[in-house]
């Protein structure tokens, strides 16, 4: 499998993401939106967008890696959250745990502010979905 980062010199510089990735051979893995439950459906980290995102890339390692991948396999990242401005202020640190868990690798990505997720009841800040191609 041979995955091939695409950041044409015709757009402006990728920071944080790929502009897109071009995938010769391997198996998708589709994720389902991911939130900050662990593993007895209890929500981790209710009102702390961090720790929420640590969770989210927990799930996310564990379903790659129940399907012998890695982090580093993730081609498309989507980012849903509540809160912008709060995601922003607390971008150093939401950073420090995405560089835990996928190191330098940066997939396609995008980040949406919603109106609601539909665990937003159980204090659910954020939820993230993605595309993995595995060998």
């Amino acid at each position: 499998m041979e995955k091939i980062v695409v950041n044409p010199s015709g757009l402006a510089k990728a920071i944080g993401y790929s502009h897109g990735f071009e995938v010769k051979g391997g198996r998708l893995l589709f994720l389902s939106g991911q939130v900050a439950f662990d593993k007895q459906g209890s929500i981790v980290g209710r009102g702390d967008i961090v720790a929420q995102f640590r969770q989210v890339c927990e799930n996310l390692k564990t379903i790659v890696e129940d399907r012998g991948g890695t982090l580093q396999d993730v081609v498309k990242l989507t980012i849903f959250i509540l809160d912008r401005e709060d995601y922003k202020a607390k971008g150093k640190a939401i950073g420090q745990v995405y560089r835990d868990y996928f190191g330098r690798h940066y997939p396609a990505m995008s980040l949406i502010e919603v109106k609601g997720l539909y665990h937003e009841g159980a204090g659910v800040m954020i939820e993230i979905e993605g595309i993995a191609v595995l060998p």
